[in-house]
């Protein structure tokens, strides 16, 4: 009877465990929301893998920034193959006369108007210049070998191209790069002709009529660019295409697509087999380790439709084009083994860590590395990896241990493959990771990210992974619960959905590190605005995410500003700096001057802008815990920078603010409330260290200020964009900490009156930002909403931001800035300041002063002798025997539990 009963336990434990699992591939709900562009696999800035498509199948996986980066997903039932993600290239170009990026080549090169024969083979250019190329700029371009810098002149170039049997029975394309308008000529036939535009690597199929002109043995490219201004650049090339294509392939159909806050949920029917497919990244705001750890799961599961039992294999594959900003960078890819699990590596042969900065970049440094853990890894050519899964659902065979490759046509697919065997229903998972060597430089010190601090290196972490596969994907569906869940309640269900698609975006715009100091940093990257690394009014809008579920991430974000400004030999000004530099290195601001001019101006610095930005978060920061400790250690800095809000915030000069874009704008209004209540916040923060007086003294000041603005700025049924102009307005969404601190400095009849008339502006896709414009920021959107004094008042504004997520044709990465007319995206994707969408629920709970379930706190320098602490633990609960750095759990004798921070 015993063993019965423990049989009967097991089996119990099983199926328990079974279900468990099986819940790993349903989303917590499901989601109405067809985000522009889906995240699959993302960590920061680099490692960051999208899906701009309705199905996943409809084009080539993208970073963030709209670069290739293909991932490509195939499953086999029955000897059947179907493609579920990414799209089969269509080339896959060999050069026959490379590019300078490859090698320098030689021409014969004229500066001079030629006869216009010039473009025939058989034209006599022997008293022509023989050059290397590139030829251009080359302080603009990479790989100029010849100088030819000259405004308003033209180069005329000659290539001898030789071509064989082989060559001619391929599909021939051109390569080009040109600065600034150009035509191309093959064998005296024109090719190409551009207009006054400058393009890089620009490729184009050889016309019928070119490709009839084509023979064995020597062909000649013409080549003719005038450059009009600025930097000039002529490079060109041919190439083959050496690509096999499967006809035989087909397409899965995709069934449904649920984008949660930490997993992305695909399901498709392959014939006989229905496959899901989940994307998760384990970002989880009260793990620190987890949060930064560049891996990610893609979990699969198959089962049979038709109750009959079916042969499967899934297949994914890339190439090192995930590791190198451009295709034609050399790469080494090798199969590394560590600990009994092979893992293929791949990165570019330069590795210049940390070399390259600013906007829109990828990376080229560092490895892509894939286990096989449940399955097999090769890589080998990649034609013949396709085709031996196709043919026979197998990985090819290696070929070698180590590959270099100098060129697009010679880089390896990288390939892992699950045969699941005769199945009726399965599943399994893989992981991929990204190890960066080094991830941010800051005021001169290289740091690698928070999950490295102790020594770990990411084959450890992928051990970690696969040991915790069932405790992190529980942990990614509480995560998907808490945020869908605290969204609802707070709005509805497109508010839900709205928050649930802009969480890894928000995160996968930052890295976690400690400096050596033992503070954290966590330092956002201004994606699509400009590549400026810890952007103070970058900060300012994503901080309700972080005020809501991890405090310690919030002072991460403001340690570096106040840690940079803190030196004069730095920074000159009384006002703090917008930035510390181009991710990832944040030495110094690049934004504008660090110190005064002659006459002693400000430039294009955001005075009032960043001071009221650190004053105000600083103080939520202090109302946050509860207490001013934060505040203490950067007094001087905060009372300076308020003490310039007292001076120039109540009709601030003409200057920028966070809304650059719009331009400069003097008496600017909302400006002047953010002013007041960083003014407010300062008297706040004196209050909590007993300093009444000065608490007095600010916030009296504030009053009156505010009093002043709602006199001045007063336009009947509603309040001006600038006090000078009347007729105009603007959202005053930098009131919303007034509302959410309870000061009531600015009246409930302004709040509603501003609200009631932002209404009246309302269009299809939302409210502009003020009257000079139709477009909208969905952060300040959000904010806004926020002044309406119901739960239905607030929902009616932030339902303008899933319509435009929904409707928006433009697929990049949740913008925050586009068209209310016509829901048209304005240049800025994949930004951080989505962490702004959670203003709403940020003030919910603040306002019932809730205490937050993920709380992390320091640990404190004298332990409360009223606790007695009986368990100490890490984050994935092991036993410490004593306090170790980074995040503890520790277990007190009342039955309570805190997560603190060891320095």
């Amino acid at each position: 009877m015993k063993k019965l009963l423990l049989c009967l336990v097991g089996m119990a434990s099983m199926l328990a465990a079974e279900a468990q699992e099986g819940s790993f591939f349903e989303p917590y709900r499901r989601t109405n929301l067809r985000l522009p562009s889906v995240p699959l696999i993302v960590n920061d800035p680099y490692f960051s893998i999208w899906s701009p498509y309705n199905n996943l199948y409809d084009g080539t996986t993208c970073h963030w920034t709209g670069q290739r980066k293909s991932i490509s997903g195939l499953l086999r039932v029955d000897g059947v193959v179907y493609r579920f993600m990414g799209k089969e290239g269509d080339r896959l170009l060999k050069p026959v006369a490379s590019m300078a990026d490859i090698g320098a080549w030689t021409a014969k090169v004229s500066y001079v108007k030629p006869a216009t024969n010039w473009i025939q083979r058989d034209f006599n250019d022997s008293k022509w210049q023989t050059q290397r190329a590139a030829f251009g700029s080359p302080q603009e371009y990479p790989n100029i070998r010849t100088s030819w810098t000259g405004l308003n002149s033209d180069i005329y170039i000659r290539r001898h191209v030789t071509l064989t049997k082989e060559d001619l029975a391929r599909d021939l394309w051109l390569i080009y790069s040109h600065d600034d308008k150009c035509e191309v000529y093959v064998n005296g036939i024109l090719a190409v002709q551009t207009g006054e535009t400058w393009l890089q690597n620009e490729e184009l199929i050889l016309p019928a009529n070119v490709r009839e002109s084509l023979h064995v043995g020597d062909n000649i490219i013409a080549y003719h660019v005038h450059n009009t201004t600025g930097g000039a650049n002529a490079d060109i090339g041919l190439f083959a295409n050496v690509k096999e294509n499967h006809k035989d392939i087909r397409n899965a159909v995709q069934t449904s697509c649920d984008v949660m806050a930490t997993n992305t949920y695909y399901s498709f029917r392959c014939g006989g087999i229905d496959l899901r497919l989940v994307f998760t990244a384990p970002m989880f705001l009260d793990d620190l380790n987890l949060l930064s750890t560049p891996i990610n799961y893609v979990s699969y599961q198959v089962c049979s439709n038709d109750k009959r039992k079916h042969d499967v294999q899934i297949f994914f594959g890339t190439t090192p084009e995930l590791a190198v900003i451009k295709n034609t960078q050399p790469t080494i890819s090798r199969i590394q083994n560590v600990n009994n699990i092979d893992y293929v590596r791949t990165g570019s042969v330069e590795q210049n860590v940390l070399g390259k900065t600013g906007d829109l970049l990828c990376i080229d440094w560092g490895y892509l590395m894939i286990p096989n853990v449940n399955g097999n890894v090769t890589m080998a050519d990649q034609n013949a990896v396709e085709s031996q899964f196709v043919d026979k659902g197998t990985l090819a065979q290696r070929d070698a241990q180590r590959i270099k490759s100098n060129n697009e046509s010679e880089v390896p697919m990288l390939g892992y493959l699950h045969n699941f065997r005769l199945t009726d229903c399965d599943s399994s998972y893989m992981m991929i990771g990204y190890d960066e060597i080094q991830d941010v430089q800051f005021l001169g010190t290289r740091y690698k990210a928070y999950w490295s601090k102790d020594g770990q290196q990411l084959t450890d972490a992928f051990e970690n992974f696969r040991d915790n596969y069932k405790s992190y994907m529980q942990r990614a569906r509480r995560w998907d619960k808490i945020i869908y869940d605290d969204a609802l309640a707070a709005g509805n269900t497109k508010y839900a959905e709205t928050l649930a698609a802009s969480y890894r975006q928000t995160l996968a715009a930052h890295k976690l590190f400690m400096d050596k100091d033992g503070d954290l940093m966590y330092f956002s990257k201004e994606n699509s605005s400009g590549g400026f690394i810890n952007t103070v009014d970058v900060t300012y809008p994503a901080a309700p995410l972080f005020f809501t579920y991890n405090i310690q991430l919030e002072k991460g974000a403001l340690e570096g500003i106040f840690k940079y400004c803190a030196d004069s030999s730095r920074w000159g000004f009384h006002f703090p700096a917008h930035d510390l530099g181009f991710y990832p290195i944040a030495d110094k601001q690049t934004y504008a001057s660090c110190f005064p001019g002659g006459n002693g101006d400000f430039g294009k610095n955001m005075p009032v802008e960043e001071a009221g930005n650190m004053v105000i978060l600083t103080a939520m920061t202090c109302l946050r815990e509860g207490k001013a400790d934060f505040a203490k250690k950067y007094w001087d800095l905060l009372t300076m920078w308020t003490n310039y809000l007292v001076a120039n915030g109540q009709d601030p000069a003409n200057q920028l603010c966070t809304d650059d874009f719009a331009g400069h704008l003097a008496h600017n209004v909302n400006l002047s409330v953010k002013a007041i209540m960083g003014i407010a916040g300062y008297a706040l923060m004196a209050q909590m260290q007993g300093e009444d007086t000065t608490y007095r003294t600010y916030m009296d000041k504030a009053r009156r200020m505010a009093a002043t603005l709602e006199r001045t700025a007063n336009d009947g049924d509603h309040y001006r964009l600038a006090y000078d102009r009347s007729g105009t307005w603007s959202m005053k969404y930098n009131m919303v900490w007034d509302k959410l601190w309870g000061l009531n400095l600015f009246s409930k009849q302004m709040k509603q009156k501003e609200y009631n008339y932002y209404l009246t502006k309302a269009e299809p896709y939302g409210i502009p930002l003020d009257n000079r414009e139709r477009y909208t920021k969905s952060d300040w959107e959000m904010w806004t909403a926020c002044l309406a004094d119901t739960q239905e008042g607030f929902t009616r504004m932030s339902d303008f931001v899933w319509e435009f997520a929904d409707k928006t044709k433009n697929r990049v990465p949740f913008s925050d800035w586009y068209w209310v007319n016509s829901g048209d995206y304005q240049i800025f994707q994949g930004r951080s300041v989505l962490g702004g969408h959670w203003m709403k629920v940020l003030m919910d709970n603040f306002l019932k002063n809730k205490k937050f379930s993920t709380d992390i706190e320091n640990e404190p320098q004298t332990p409360d002798a009223s606790k007695k602490e009986v368990g100490r633990y890490d984050v994935d609960g092991r036993r410490l025997s004593a306090p170790t750095r980074g995040i503890n759990v520790v277990r007190y004798k009342d039955k309570t539990v805190k997560k603190v921070i060891v320095k």
